[in-house]
This record gives C-alpha cells, structure tokens and sequence, in this order.
C-alpha cells in the first residue's frame, strides 16, 4: 500500500524493446488482459479467501491458520510484482490505477479486522491503521487537481512492516515470538502515523502552492485583458478612422469580455 497506484496493464502482443520497455504506442493499445492485472484480480480474489481460511474452524485452528497465512503471504508478494511488472514495462490502464489500491487496502484492512475480531489484535491498532490509510486516500483526492502526492521511502517502509507484523499475527505464535510480533507491530504503528503525518504535510504544501500557481496566472490573465482595454480605448484618432468606428468598438468590447472572464476566474 503505497500510497501510488501500480498496476500495469500490457498484453497486447506488441514485444518489449530493448531494457524491457514498451514504447507509447505499446501502452496506449494495451490490453486489460496481462500478467500485471492478473495479479492485482489474483490479489482481490485472496481477500475472501484468507478470511475464510482464518476463521475455519473458529478461527484458532494452527493448521488452517498457517493456510491463511500463506494466503495472505501470496496476496502481498503479488503486490511486489504487478508494481515491478508496472514500473519496468510502462504498461497501465485505468483498471489497474483503481483495483491496485483497492486490493492492497483490501487485503491489509481484511487481515486487521478479521484478527480483531478474533481478539488476537487490539481493536485500537486496527483503527489507527484504517483512519491514517482512508485519510491518505482523501487527502490524495483533495489535492488531486493540483499535484500528485509521491510514494515515499517511509510509506514503503511503512507497507513492509505492517505486512510482516499483520503475518506474524496470523500465525499461532507463542513465546518470544509473539513478544516479537507485538513489537514489530508497534513498528508498523508509528511508521503508519508519522507517514501520515507528513502525507498531510506535503498535501497542505501542494494545495497551498497549486492555489498561489493559480491566482498569479488568473493575475496575469486579468492584466493582460486590461492593457488590451487601455489599447483600444487609446487607439489614435487617425488608426481609428482607418479601421472605422466598428473595428474600434468590437476591440473594445472584445478585451471587456477578456477581463470580466479574467476576474471571474479570480
């Protein structure tokens, strides 16, 4: 969960050039059809899966437990590959850009609740967790039409110990091992909410610099508009009775209409 959407979309036939990239023409008649995707629908398709294998038998079966784990092992390592498949092959579609997300937030928030509910994880992490990523998303929304928020070192950081603290508690550990757990999990907790800190840090800083692009372009639309006016209300007397009172009146009226269209931007 990364935060960037990774799926890749590809399969159209077209063959990979040299360093495994695809050209623009490649990507543009992609297919929804290729491995990338096909991991991400693989991924969405664990979710009911791993919860079914978790609660079998009650939910505190080790057998059917270290099968859900597996599960939810497969689930996360299909992340690591249809992202890789995306990145080197430059091969997406706008499936790929809304099912990614949605199946790594799937899988995550479906391992979290289901071990809440099984009393195994306190109800608090599970919550701290799903707020910082739903609020991710929103903010991600928020400053959408000005930017694009990164993917950050820490938020990746972030993925693998909530990934690998979430497994451990899967599992039937006892001993030192489920001391450890807690532990890689309290990790997992504050990388969870110091990245979501600084998503909000860059989300504000965005925004704020998206409004202040513009302003100053609605600015310079608006002074533009008005020399075009002091132009033709200044046209000398002789240029204006070579053009006729009518193409005087229309310039007039023209750079009028450019700065009320100007001010209404503002």
């Amino acid at each position: 969960m990364t935060g960037v959407p990774a799926s890749a979309a590809g399969g159209s036939g077209a063959k990979p050039v040299r360093g495994g990239k695809l050209g623009t023409a490649a990507v543009n008649q992609a297919s929804l059809w290729n491995i990338a995707n096909i991991l991400t629908m693989v991924r969405l398709l664990l979710v009911p899966g791993f919860v079914l294998l978790l609660f079998h038998d009650g939910g505190y079966d080790p057998v059917w437990r270290a099968f859900a784990w597996a599960a939810f092992a497969v689930a996360m390592i299909t992340d690591l590959f249809d992202g890789h498949l995306a990145r080197a092959y430059n091969l997406v579609t706008d499936f790929g850009k809304i099912a990614d997300p949605i199946a790594d937030k799937a899988i995550m928030g479906a391992a979290l609740v289901s071990l809440s509910i099984l009393g195994d994880l306190p109800w608090w992490i599970t919550g701290v967790i799903l707020a910082r990523e739903l609020g991710i998303t929103l903010m991600r929304f928020w400053v959408i039409r000005h930017a694009v928020i990164p993917a950050s070192r820490g938020g990746k950081l972030k993925t693998l110990a909530q990934g690998t603290a979430a497994g451990m508690y899967v599992l039937v550990l006892t001993g030192p091992l489920a001391t450890l757990r807690f532990w890689v999990m309290m990790v997992a907790v504050v990388l969870t909410v110091v990245t979501g800190l600084d998503y909000v840090r860059q989300a504000v800083v965005l925004r704020r610099q998206g409004l202040a692009a513009e302003r100053a372009a609605a600015a310079e639309r608006a002074a533009a508009a008005t020399e075009a006016l002091q132009a033709a209300v200044g046209t000398p007397a002789d240029a204006g009775a070579a053009a006729g009172p009518a193409a005087a009146a229309t310039d007039v009226r023209a750079a009028a209409e450019a700065r009320g269209a100007a001010e209404a931007e503002r």
